[in-house]
């Protein structure tokens, strides 16, 4: 279902149908005429001050602690993971594990990983299989992506494949088949938090100048995080960065196939690796949406909004609203208003700083690699709402030296 439009002439969107894409011209045409959509979640939030608001706003808590409950998923592991999450905590306790986790994400700590970053990517692309082809995400995005998690938690690289297949199947717990496939994410978890567990049982029995042993020592302070607090946010950060990162790569490929003069312009100045980042996910964000949920009544421009109502700030449709935005153009020497893709408010994402850094080397070294970039036949994606990419992304190109 694209799109429908309700007797109140408000836009209603079925956003748990296989078909529908939260990028499509309906959801843009929306935008046009209301602010705002209802969906079958709840609603919709289409335009930028106003998901700029919203995310801010003191009576909408973090509303994607509800998402397993949306699908009936209430009891057993993947729950209990989930309301764990710091993500998903509100107030003084959001706070609390904010401030003890925060040091382990030193821009020092992750500055001086940028060299390993650079080589990483160099010696991937010198890896494929053909010189004027790739298949995106298994030659270049997921090895990527789980190696600079490897490199962060000062584990052996050779032990990405086990980072990138449990984190890839966790993932599932973000989409609309999250009740289907729980068996298999429950799994997965299990998989994650043993692994956890030995690295915080290493770290503790010797410590290491790395983001493991900063996490682990937080938790001997007086005020500290609890064997469970750290061992779920240790498998949040595993599969968040991953999946960010390898999703978020794929996603920053399709948009320069769709513009070529920014590739090359990229190659040539790889100083705006930072600003490619920005722009890409203002335009192609992997997180589709930021969840809120209305903790009690409100009435936000004319519109009532009862407690419990999940509210969707579609990050996409704000990063694209010509109203802040102008045309649908894509510029990565522009001078932007903020996107979306990290969140924001109280919950924008703790290891934006990560992603940001490891992205913005990738990016450069690709383009000045891989000239001519075009999308070859057999692309495959994940639905187009919640978290989404590529699940293939085959690229021809001309080698670039």
């Amino acid at each position: 279902m694209t799109g429908t439009t309700t007797a109140d002439a408000v836009p209603y969107f079925d956003v748990a149908d296989p078909g529908f894409s939260i990028t499509s011209a309906a959801v843009h045409e929306a935008r046009e005429s209301s602010w705002y959509a209802r969906t079958n979640y709840g609603l919709a939030v289409l335009r930028h001050a106003e998901v700029s608001a919203l995310l801010k706003h003191p009576r909408l808590r973090q509303g994607s602690v509800a998402w397993p409950a949306h699908h009936g998923v209430t009891e057993g592991p993947l729950a209990d993971w989930w309301a764990g999450w710091v993500l998903n905590k509100e107030g003084e306790e959001h706070h609390r594990l904010r401030r003890l986790m925060n040091p382990a994400f030193s821009p020092r700590l992750i500055g001086a990983l940028v060299p390993r970053f650079q080589a990483l990517a160099t010696e991937l692309i010198d890896g494929f299989a053909e010189p004027d082809r790739c298949e995106f995400m298994t030659e270049f995005a997921e090895p990527y992506a789980a190696r600079v998690i490897a490199v962060m938690l000062g584990l052996h690289e050779s032990q990405w494949p086990v980072i990138a297949r449990e984190s890839t199947t966790l993932g599932l717990a973000m989409g609309v088949t999250i009740r289907q496939d729980l068996e298999r994410i429950e799994d997965a978890l299990a998989a994650l938090h043993d692994y956890a567990d030995e690295l915080i049982t290493d770290r503790r029995r010797q410590g290491r100048d790395d983001f493991v042993s900063r996490l682990v020592s937080t938790s001997r302070d007086t005020d500290k995080l609890s064997d469970a607090e750290l061992r779920d946010g240790l498998v949040l950060l595993i599969f968040g960065g991953f999946d960010t990162t390898r999703n978020q790569l794929g996603l920053a490929m399709q948009s320069f196939v769709r513009h070529p003069d920014q590739w090359r312009l990229l190659a040539e100045r790889p100083e705006l690796g930072a600003k490619a980042v920005e722009e890409v996910m203002r335009v192609n964000p992997t997180v589709r949406w930021v969840t809120r949920e209305a903790v009690e009544d409100l009435t936000f421009q004319g519109v009532d909004i009862k407690a419990g109502t999940t509210v969707h700030l579609w990050s996409e449709s704000a990063g694209t609203d010509p109203r802040v935005f102008g045309g649908r153009s894509f510029d990565i020497t522009a001078e932007r208003e903020p996107h979306f893709g990290f969140g924001g408010g109280a919950h924008h994402c703790l290891g934006h700083f990560v992603a940001r850094s490891d992205m913005s080397e990738a990016l450069p070294l690709l383009a000045r690699r891989m000239r001519g970039l075009r999308l070859a036949d057999g692309a495959e994606w994940l639905p187009d709402s919640g978290n989404t990419g590529p699940v293939r992304l085959p690229l021809t190109f001309t080698p670039g030296s």
